[in-house]
């Protein structure tokens, strides 16, 4: 077998160097484009970056794979069209820039004129293109740098009112609702960019909320496990006043009787997404329970569903394990509240419940 002479004089970065004085020599990317002028057009638009940031390795890999599809149709014989463009999104470069001012939105026009302040967002958002353009070129990236699109420019904002009229015209446009953070400070929405921004979010210890969610309607293996571990004429009469009436539940699976509602117990740290909840999940392995007790706020008789380690933190207080005479002397005067577990299972058993939305 032919060995072949290790050549240890490779120095890739004067390789690099070399290939790149070439191509900006011989002008080489456009030429690329000119030479097929009359072919059929591919037309590519970069998802613009933020030039306000360092550029990270994430880039050069996304770069990469856009490269692959405008070199491959350039290769099929197209003329590909590469339109680079800086995403300047306009909050965070706000943000930004009246921190380092050291004023806030009030201050705009008394301590800073408006002309004064666009000139340092806009010079604040353009911050890193040297750097951008440099590192375009080192990877050999080819899209039209001298002619990018800018977010900020009135000729891109006028672009995409256009082509949503054209849509509108074309019946494309369809009026949906969807939950979306807000600023109450900066008065407008969030992107999930801007949600990202250092500084944006901090520890707190804040009041959260655990939703209860009804039961309408049992799934069959839900059923059946819990009827295994529960007597249930003793459970209708050894519970909240008789209010449990695990005897009503019908051969249909429905749900119990007004007076005793079951509920699933779910923690959320974005109670704003509630109206357009759709499921719960439950883990397979998960061991959860039944718990019989009253509501803590209106007195009423509830039975609840939630996992078995969360028992402690959700009863842990004002609750207490407490008895059949606990449950029958129980009133609304009373400061603790009695609680008992009635069925143990896992996430498996109660998937296919189905609950009021």
């Amino acid at each position: 077998m032919k060995k072949f002479n290790e050549y240890k004089n490779l120095d890739l970065t004067a390789v690099s160097e070399n290939v790149t004085q070439f191509w900006n020599a011989h002008d080489t990317f456009k030429k690329s484009v000119e030479i097929r002028e009359g072919a059929p057009e591919f037309v590519f638009y970069e998802g613009p970056p933020s030039a306000n940031g360092m550029p990270g390795i994430h880039h050069v890999m996304a770069r990469a794979i856009k490269d692959i599809f405008c070199r491959f149709q350039t290769q099929n014989g197209k003329k590909v069209f590469r339109k680079a463009g800086w995403d300047t999104h306009g909050l965070p470069i706000e943000l930004g820039v009246e921190k380092e001012l050291g004023i806030t939105k009030e201050d705009i026009g008394t301590k800073i004129s408006v002309e004064d302040y666009n000139k340092a967002c806009r010079e604040a958002v353009m911050r890193y293109t040297d750097v951008w353009n440099d590192l375009t070129e080192k990877i050999g990236y080819w899209v039209d740098l001298e002619h990018p699109y800018v977010t900020y420019e009135p000729k891109y904002m006028e672009t995409v009112w256009w082509l949503l009229k054209q849509l509108y015209g074309k019946n494309l446009l369809y009026k949906g609702y969807t939950i979306q953070p807000y600023s109450p400070k900066a008065g407008t929405g969030l992107s999930s960019h801007e949600l990202n921004q250092p500084g944006t979010y901090r520890d707190v210890s804040d009041t959260t909320v655990v939703a209860q969610f009804k039961v309408k309607k049992l799934s069959a293996r839900f059923a059946a496990k819990i009827s295994n571990q529960i007597n249930l004429s003793e459970a209708a009469q050894n519970s909240c006043g008789g209010a449990l009436h695990w005897e009503e539940f019908d051969k249909n699976l429905q749900s119990p009787i007004a007076s005793s509602p079951i509920s699933i117990l779910a923690w959320t740290t974005t109670p704003w997404t509630l109206p357009s909840n759709t499921a719960l999940a439950v883990g397979r392995d998960i061991e959860y329970v039944l718990v019989k007790t009253f509501n803590q706020y209106t007195f009423e008789p509830i039975n609840i569903i939630l996992a078995r380690v969360l028992l402690e933190k959700n009863f842990g207080k004002k609750y207490f394990a407490g008895t059949a005479e606990d449950f029958a002397n129980y009133t609304s005067e009373n400061k603790n509240i009695p609680y008992q577990i009635l069925a143990e299972f896992t996430g498996e058993d109660l998937a296919g419940t189905e609950y009021e939305q």
